[in-house]
C-alpha cells in the first residue's frame, strides 16, 4: 500500500540538504541534492517503517490520495534548440 508523509528539506549553510519527518519519528537525511535527501527519506522510512513493525508500534498508515500537487525542482535554466 502506498502512502504518503511529509518531508521538510531544509539547505544548510554547509551546501548539503537536510530532511526530516514529523511524520515518522526519527527520520532525519542529508544528502547532496534534493532528489537524494528524497531517495534516502523514501529509503529511510521503510527501515523504520519495518522496524517498528517488528516490536508492535506501526506507523500510522495514511493511504496515498488518487490525485494531489507536488511541486518539482528544475536544476539551472536550460537552452532551447532553435
Amino acid at each position: 500500500m502506498e502512502r504518503i508523509i511529509n518531508l521538510t528539506i531544509e539547505k544548510l549553510p554547509e551546501g548539503v540538504y537536510l530532511g526530516t519527518s514529523d511524520d515518522v519519528q526519527g527520520l532525519v537525511v542529508q544528502g547532496n541534492t534534493i532528489a537524494e535527501v528524497i531517495e534516502f527519506a523514501q529509503d529511510a522510512a521503510r527501515v523504520i517503517e519495518e522496524m517498528r513493525a517488528e516490536y508492535g508500534d506501526p506507523l500510522i498508515s495514511i493511504p496515498a490520495p488518487q490525485m494531489f500537487t507536488i511541486p518539482i525542482v528544475l536544476a539551472g535554466p536550460t537552452k532551447l534548440a532553435a
